[in-house]
């Protein structure tokens, strides 16, 4: 991808093509401009129903936008004539809890079973775009890397084997512009809705921000306040804890890019 402005111009279904063809590999930020991203979970049949209760069980983390039918690659509500296997620029493959590849294909996992259920998660990339149309900055955009992400000490509600705590990500946010953040992003709970934490980091067990546990760092400018959000990687470090024997997600920041437009996922 040639720039930003390039990046932001291409259609889902335009991106979703190029990252199949491996001419995309990084992150997700700031593409296609307007259309919601979601994050990836795929794990067997027989842990489908707990991770489905993890999920309305802690909805900010986890808000659940599609599930696929067993075997079935595409997100058809979502993003019809997708492939869930080749369309993401990144995974991750976990084996009892650790990671042990991040391709960016996963085909032969889905040819190699028919058990394989796959969520979409809502993702905070979809509310960037409100924020910039807000003339409120996003940092990870404006130096061209990832977002920011920490392990907290915020406790999910345990649902079958799944357990863990909240992973949360952080935007530096001018102090003056904070309430029309707020205002924004908990306007679209389907995709993390408010912040949780302002202002104080280590009130959330987050000791240094300068090395975040997934993504990049990001400068913070004087004026400016870190704002930290539920994160899509929550389940990832909830499969970490609970090590099933099985699963895939998405690499944290690369993400499936949907057919639907943002504002239909607000209020």
């Amino acid at each position: 991808m040639n720039s930003i402005v390039d990046a932001a111009r291409l259609t889902p279904a335009r991106a979703r093509a190029a990252i199949r063809r491996g001419e995309i590999t990084g992150p997700t930020t700031g593409f296609c401009a307007g259309y919601a991203q979601g994050n990836l979970v795929v794990l067997p049949k027989d842990l489908a129903w707990d991770f489905l209760l993890f999920c309305q069980r802690n909805p900010k983390a986890c808000p659940l936008l599609e599930v696929a039918d067993a075997g079935q690659r595409s997100f058809a509500r979502f993003a019809p004539g997708s492939d869930i296997a080749t369309d993401l620029p990144r995974y991750r493959v976990y084996q009892d809890g650790e990671l042990v590849a991040e391709p960016t294909d996963v085909a032969e996992y889905f040819d190699a079973r028919d058990d394989l259920v796959s969520f979409l998660i809502g993702c905070s990339f979809s509310f960037e775009s409100a924020l910039l149309e807000a003339d409120i900055p996003v940092r990870q955009i404006e130096e061209g890397v990832n977002v920011p992400m920490y392990r907290t000490n915020i406790p999910c509600e345990a649902a079958g084997v799944f357990h863990g705590n909240m992973v949360v990500s952080m935007r530096p946010i001018p102090h003056r512009l904070v309430p029309a953040a707020v205002a924004i992003t908990a306007g679209m709970p389907r995709v993390h809705g408010a912040p949780v934490q302002i202002g104080f980091p280590e009130a959330i067990g987050i000791t240094d921000l300068a090395h975040p546990d997934f993504g990049d760092s990001v400068t913070i400018r004087p004026g400016e306040v870190p704002v930290f959000w539920p994160c899509g990687v929550t389940p990832q470090a909830a499969i970490m804890a609970s090590r099933p024997a099985f699963c895939i997600t998405h690499a944290p920041g690369h993400m499936f890019l949907t057919d639907v437009k943002n504002t239909a996922l607000r209020f």
